[in-house]
């Protein structure tokens, strides 16, 4: 599975931002598919994960700012981020893997994007 992300950028404190990840060598339908994140000086994180059936879960860090999305049609996983703060600052990356169900743990995933830059300044 090539896992390809896009979509970070620099915004304000409070702003909106979408990140996309697209996958291909493997039916998207049946992969379960996360977002991490690394901040500088810090281990990555789970972020959000949707499993092949749309069941998501977030980190209670995120949760009810970020929205976990997929689009089977277009083998693509989206993050939508509102209310963006500083501490949301890092590289975003998204990872996918074979395992039925939801995925949070960032060693039980196989596949792994390249990382997108998300910069929140205050």
């Amino acid at each position: 599975v090539q896992l390809q992300a896009s979509g970070g950028g620099l915004v304000q404190a409070g702003d909106s931002l979408r990140l996309s990840c697209a996958a291909s060598g493997r039916t998207f339908s049946s992969l379960v598919m996360g977002w991490f994140r690394q901040a500088p000086g810090k281990e990555r994180e789970f972020v959000a994960a949707t499993s092949w059936t749309g069941i998501t879960k977030y980190a209670d860090s995120v949760k009810g700012r970020f929205t976990i999305f997929r689009d089977n049609a277009k083998n693509t996983v989206y993050l939508q981020m509102n209310s963006l703060k500083p501490e949301d600052t890092a590289v975003y990356y998204c990872a996918a893997d074979s395992s039925p169900g939801i995925v949070t743990r960032k060693l039980n995933y196989a596949y792994w994007g390249q990382g997108t830059q998300v910069t929140v300044s205050s």
